[in-house]
């Protein structure tokens, strides 16, 4: 009795879990994280929650039971092998950040539902080979922060020997001259916000400015650049890679099972050949 109890509660789940993880479903959840993304931007309009609050907070937790719903199939079905996927892991996270309390304390908790939006990720193909190209582009990108946060060093101190005296707003401190650095950086009001008065005091700290700007802003942000594009490159290239594998030994393993047939077929007619060779004429 017991085991005809587990026999039919594995099928439960297998067929529960096969169902959830099916196409038309998985399209049926995303449609629903595309709707909640949609709520809980309608939720931070005061006039449209006191328009239709009630229902609004009703269609949102109908979509969160939904999505606990699958989140328990899917852990039925898979069992620890759920927990050793990182994008299963993240829909737990994600989910279970949903479900916690929303007390006044706790508001941040509640403003961290919105990240019920990022499960896109893990039902479009395309967006997880995205993250997977920034996850295996992290450690190029650190050699290359490490190098921009070398030269930013370097031209604080150059930039806080040379200016504090005259814009200690700007470059008093290591620390000042680092954030203003930064926003130059970032080409944010740089040449008439900050360049051009530091220029009128000191005629040629265009010298210092143009080259930092060169290096720090098109050459660093290019490596960056180039760093993920090798990255989404390379993952592409393994993909196309496991395709092509497995079309080759789909049609290995159909030629062998074609040879196989002939081979056989070829026994039967040379057996038939041997019969008729031995039938008596009449």
């Amino acid at each position: 009795m017991t085991v005809a109890v587990g026999a039919a509660g594995g099928g439960f789940w297998t067929r529960a879990g096969t169902w959830v993880e099916s196409t038309p479903v998985q399209w049926v959840i995303t449609a629903l994280i595309v709707v909640n993304a949609i709520i809980l931007g309608l939720e931070t309009s005061a006039t449209v929650m006191a328009a239709a609050g009630p229902v609004i907070h009703l269609v949102d937790q109908a979509i969160l039971a939904v999505f606990v719903i699958e989140l328990v199939l899917r852990i039925g079905y898979r069992r620890l092998a759920f927990f050793r996927d990182g994008w299963s892991v993240f829909d737990f996270v994600v989910v279970a950040i949903a479900l916690a309390p929303t007390a006044p304390g706790l508001s941040v908790l509640r403003a961290l539902r919105v990240l019920r939006v990022l499960r896109l990720i893990t039902v479009m193909p395309r967006l997880k080979m995205v993250v997977k190209a920034l996850l295996s582009s992290l450690p190029g990108l650190g050699s290359i922060a490490l190098l921009q946060a070398l030269i930013f060093y370097v031209a604080a101190v150059i930039a806080t020997k040379l200016f504090a005296a005259d814009f200690p707003d700007w470059f008093g401190t290591i620390g000042r001259s680092l954030y203003t650095l930064f926003q130059i950086m970032t080409l944010e009001s740089w040449s008439m916000g900050i360049v051009r008065p530091v220029m009128d005091v000191y005629e040629y700290a265009w010298a210092f400015f143009v080259p930092f700007i060169l290096i720090a802003t098109f050459t660093m942000l290019n490596l960056f650049i180039a760093v993920i594009v090798s990255a989404m490159q390379a993952i592409q290239h393994d993909e196309t890679e496991a395709v092509t594998e497995e079309i080759r030994t789909a049609t290995h393993h159909e030629t062998e099972t074609i040879v196989a047939e002939l081979q056989g077929l070829r026994s039967e007619v040379a057996a038939l050949r041997a019969t008729m060779q031995d039938r008596p004429a009449s």
